[in-house]
This record gives C-alpha cells, structure tokens and sequence, in this order.
C-alpha cells in the first residue's frame, strides 16, 4: 500500500475527492463544486485537528457566503462598479444592477462543478486535477472572453501545493488573474492572540470599499506606513481588523515568499506561501458565521481591480493560446 492515497466521498449530494498521507496523518477534503477544500486535517499537539475554516454542509456550499477556500478567476476580489475597459472596449459585468447590488467579486466559478482530468497517487505524493470549460463568451455578462482552468492539488512531505493554470482558448486576448480564498482556524482561540507575520515591503492602499487608489496613491511604503499593519516581524493580530492587501514580498533563498501563521498556545503553525503575486490578510469580522475566529490568508496574482489598472494590464493580459501558471501552497509546521 502507498503512503499516499487518493479516494472519493460525499457531503450530502456533493461529491468530494480525498488525499490522504497516511504516515504523517493528514488529509485533505475537496468538493467538485468550485474546487474548494472543505477539510484539511493535520496532527497538532492537541491531537488531529481540520485547521481548514470551510463550508461544513452543502448549504453552505452551494450559497457560498464567505467564500471559504474559493477558487477566485478570472478576477480575484472586488472589480470597481463591477465595470471595466479592455483593449478600448467597455465592460459591465452586471449589467441593469444599480447601487449596492453592483458589488461583485471572486470571479465566476465558485459554483461550477469542475471535471476530474487526473488522480494519481504513490509514495511521495497524491494529486488530483479538476478542469473547468464554464467560461464562455455568453456564460458570464460583461466577459465575452473563453479560458480553460485547471486547479491541481498535490499532498505529499512538505505539504500543499496548489498549482492554477489558465489557458486563454479564444480568437482574442483576454484579462484574467488568478487568487485563492482559504481561512484557517489553527485553534478555538481568540485570534487575538495568534502571531501573523507577512515578508512584504509594500501596503496596498483603498478606499472604504477596498477598492486601490488610483495610480501610484496605491502604493504605500511600510517603511512610512502606520505600524500597526507592519507584520514583517512576528507580532500578535491584537484587536487589529485586517483586510489589506500586501504587496513587494520577499522570496525566501527557495523563490517563495511564506506568510505565516501560528497559535503560540498550542504551537500550531502554518506558512501560506506563493512564488509571485500579492497576499490579502482578511480576519473574517463581516463573514456571517464565526466571525474573528479564522483569518484567510489569499494569495493573488495581482491585486483586486486590477482590471481597472494600466499598471497591472502586462500582468493580467493573456494572448490567444497563451496558457499562465500560479503556484502556492501551505506549509505544515507544527
């Protein structure tokens, strides 16, 4: 029998897949339905423990309130008006909507039942490869653009990795960016009390609806910045509501930039890392269950709006037949 194994279960009618790592004791849980992780078992010194904040029915799931674990393409967070140009032609992605019903985010396949292109599993790791075709000219107003996205998960020693690749299989380029929505619960503590440390230089600035300034306004030293948002050393999050964007990460000697996070009362620890992009620190105070009782960690391709942003177009344009790949991850520490 292999140290690592693949296998299939269900939530009510969904259908689940299952990596486990038998040696170490972990296992992940993941729906169909928008590719999202529902579980994410580990051992602590607790015991075993799923540090994964998700949907826990299909209630849940299917409404998606919070986004827990989203799979967030082809635009991460928040689009300004749910309005954009691109290459000299307009957009509106919900159009007839007026006032607060203009608020869109997260892309568009947090519902779409992804296919199973692979599974595979052997001594030093088990994947699983889900396929969406969903975004079609037509599919989605507003984006008269046609990707192919395929999302595989990878357990093995070192822990999660999440590999996104999009593929633009239309006649003309499209805009796209790529961001992932977990929220980890490393204990039932107040997170208060749980270290948060984030290797960027850079504070992405917004308005009240966390939209970026425009232009350079959005770019903001930490050197000059409030303190009380510079998490570039280990510090607890205190009272502090975060939902900030930071950006100018600094790669480890490995390529990758480690967010991370641990409960100094139990030694639970994770590292969120990613080799490019951005990371969004959320700590769930206006999720509609549990609020302040996990932090999302997101690493994104580019920042939300980027849409909307000439400094972010080289990084969001993809050519005809052109594929892109993101790569993250979790570290499991202790």
């Amino acid at each position: 029998m292999s140290r690592f194994t693949t296998g299939h279960a269900s939530l009510g009618d969904e259908p689940l897949l299952v990596l486990v790592d038998a040696d170490a004791d972990r296992s992940l849980r993941i729906a169909r339905r928008g590719a999202t992780v529902l579980g994410m078992e580990i051992p602590t010194r607790k015991g075993l423990r799923n540090i994964a904040d998700g949907f826990r029915d299909t209630q849940e799931l299917s409404t998606q309130k919070g986004s827990r674990f989203a799979i967030m393409t082809p635009f991460a967070n928040r689009v300004a008006d749910a309005r954009y140009t691109f290459e000299g032609h307009a957009h509106d992605l919900l159009p007839g909507a007026q006032g607060a019903d203009r608020a869109i985010r997260h892309g568009f396949l947090r519902n779409a039942i992804f296919d199973v292109q692979r599974e595979h599993a052997d001594d030093h790791s088990a994947s699983i490869t889900l396929t969406s075709q969903s975004i079609r000219p037509d599919a989605h107003p507003g984006y008269p653009f046609s990707l192919d996205i395929a999302v595989t998960f990878t357990l093995s020693d070192s822990g999660l990795t999440l590999e996104a690749r999009t593929r633009n299989v239309g006649k003309q380029a499209a805009p796209t960016f790529f961001g992932w929505h977990p929220y980890f619960r490393l204990s039932d503590g107040p997170i208060d009390e749980w270290e948060l440390t984030i290797p960027a230089d850079t504070l992405i600035a917004t308005d009240a609806d966390y939209i970026p300034l425009p232009g350079t306004r959005a770019w903001g030293s930490l050197d000059k910045a409030d303190s009380a948002f510079d998490f570039r050393s280990p510090r607890a999050i205190g009272s502090l509501e975060l939902n900030h964007t930071y950006a100018d990460l600094r790669l480890d000697a490995d390529g990758r930039a480690r967010t991370r996070l641990r409960d100094p009362r139990t030694g639970t620890e994770i590292a969120v890392w990613q080799q490019s992009g951005v990371m969004l620190a959320f700590t769930a105070d206006t999720v509609n269950r549990d609020p302040r009782r996990a932090v999302a960690l997101e690493p994104m391709e580019c920042m939300a709006d980027a849409f909307n942003r000439d400094d972010c177009r080289p990084l969001i344009t993809l050519a005809p037949g052109e594929e892109r790949r993101f790569l993250c991850g979790v570290e499991f520490i202790a």
